[in-house]
């Protein structure tokens, strides 16, 4: 009878262990599969802490960890071997890349092999433990007053920030980058941040339009130490590591696309005393400056869930490649740009969507920026930026499919755009300074939108002009002229019955 006491303890203990665990922590745990002794050693170092808010922090990390990943890659040889390479072992970046390139004479064929690793499958728990350390040690020692423990979590806590490979960063951005502590309390917070700027400037290069030979969509901590150049997603992730070492909470703002040009941008909120916003770009001239043009959405990075994303019930397979894949950010268009809700009736379709997709015409091509729940053929995208031009589609199979006719954003109301093919006209489409250039040689085709880019006319330029005429033109039509040696970065326009121009 003992014996069978015993044996049935013995089954049953696994389910008595895990039911000590909190309901999200335990399916966050259930996830982690193999690497779950990892993290239940990180919980239980926490609660041996006696400090609630370290179990809790702990807690946060973890309950969040499902969502979050590593995008990195190594070298292979010719025959699919790993070689290993880390030009961190170097002491700067140029003898890395001296190290490489003998590494490739002695290895031809090598090839960058990519890789995904999810955070709660790999992480450790001695990593999580020395952070979360350090990320309380930042928070009691800021100069910042009344950052809240919610706050704590979300913006300073985590160990990450998109999808850059994981290193232990705190200790040696808090070293290197004490003095920003040391500014903060002898001035006001927002007189420390041109200072930041400035040595960001002395030391960082903005590689803005070049692109990274290696796939490696961003650029770890130590990396941008190392390397000191990148884009603006890296630039942005250096403005959050630089500040976070330093217990200032901070984030990184994406515009996926402009909605008037080609193109997107990161860039940071940092934020002051009781948690103060301050809006700030590493890229502009001024550290303060104000957006120059239209978002097509400005969305905040968090580390949690948001239940409000798309991705939050929505498999991820069904939406289009993106930020709108992910479930943590939060939309704050409204505080960056002039917003309002906008109402959009729908084309009807065989096939029943629950959702369609707010796009901009960004790159030659309409871009998926955001999502409306469509009720009785109709939906509403929410806070979508005034004086902007959107298309909404359906997002089947893979592609984008137009579920209603170009929509102009006005200040009060909208402006449907369906070509009237009964009413036709003449228009003259002038050179304009820093808009459009007739060059000798190059031909130009006019285009107008019907549920596609339909062909309005078509001009070879052999001689020099500053106009050109189309003839026979719908009106009421979104019209978008290409030049043959096109940079993708035409934009498309309306034209009034008095010829003036209206560029989206």
């Amino acid at each position: 009878m003992l014996k069978t006491i015993l044996k049935l303890i013995f089954i049953l203990s696994p389910a008595f262990v895990f039911a000590q665990y909190p309901d999200q922590i335990e399916a966050a745990l259930k996830k982690a599969g193999n690497n779950r002794p990892q993290l239940e050693k990180a919980l239980k170092y926490s609660s041996d802490t006696k400090n609630e808010l370290k179990l809790k922090a702990m807690e946060f990390l973890i309950t969040n960890m499902d969502i979050h990943n590593t995008s990195d890659y190594y070298w292979e040889d010719a025959s699919g071997q790993k070689i290993e390479y880390s030009e961190l072992k170097y002491p700067d970046f140029e003898e890395a890349k001296n190290a490489f390139v003998k590494l490739k004479e002695q290895n031809p064929g090598i090839k960058p092999k990519s890789f995904i690793s999810k955070d709660i499958e790999t992480i450790q728990a001695d990593f999580l433990i020395k952070n979360l350390e350090n990320a309380f040690k930042a928070w009691k020692e800021t100069e910042l007053k009344n950052i809240s423990f919610t706050d704590f979590c979300e913006y300073i806590l985590p160990y990450r920030i998109d999808v850059e490979p994981l290193q232990e960063w705190r200790s040696i951005y808090s070293e290197k980058f004490k003095w920003i502590n040391k500014q903060i309390s002898s001035k006001e917070f927002s007189q420390v941040l041109p200072y930041v700027k400035d040595d960001y400037e002395k030391w960082f290069t903005n590689t803005w339009g070049e692109q990274r030979k290696e796939p490696l969509p961003r650029l770890s901590a130590l990396q941008l130490l190392q390397r000191k150049q990148g884009p603006c997603p890296d630039i942005a992730d250096l403005g959050v590591f630089i500040m976070r070492s330093q217990g200032v909470p901070a984030t990184v703002n994406v515009i996926p696309f402009w909605a008037t040009s080609t193109g997107g941008h990161f860039m940071n909120t940092f934020f002051g005393d009781q948690m103060k916003e301050y809006y700030c770009d590493y890229g502009a001239k001024s550290f303060d400056e104000k957006l120059q043009r239209e978002p097509s959405k400005v969305l905040r990075i968090t580390y949690s869930k948001n239940p409000n994303t798309l991705a939050a019930f929505e498999d991820s397979n069904n939406i289009p490649p993106g930020i709108l894949q992910q479930e943590n950010y939060i939309d704050v268009t409204k505080d960056f740009w002039d917003t309002r809700d906008v109402s959009c009736s729908l084309y009807q379709t065989q096939k029943q969507s629950k959702i369609v997709y707010a796009t901009t015409f960004n790159g030659l091509i309409w871009q998926p920026f955001w999502w409306g729940a469509i009720i009785n053929n109709e939906t509403v995208f929410t806070s979508l930026c005034k004086e902007t031009v959107i298309i909404p589609q359906y997002f089947t199979n893979g592609k984008l499919i137009p579920a209603g006719p170009p929509l102009v954003i006005g200040q009060n109301d909208n402006k449907v755009l369906i070509p009237d093919l009964n009413q036709r006209r003449d228009i003259i489409l002038a050179e304009k300074e820093k808009y459009l250039k007739f060059k000798l040689g190059v031909s130009y085709k006019l285009f107008y939108w019907q549920d596609g880019w339909k062909i309005a006319g078509a001009h070879n330029v052999t001689t020099a002009l500053s106009e050109l005429k189309f003839e026979k033109v719908p009106k009421n039509a979104l019209l978008l002229l290409v030049a043959s040696d096109t940079k993708h970065l035409e934009r498309p326009f309306t034209i009034e019955d008095d010829g003036s121009r209206t560029w989206y």
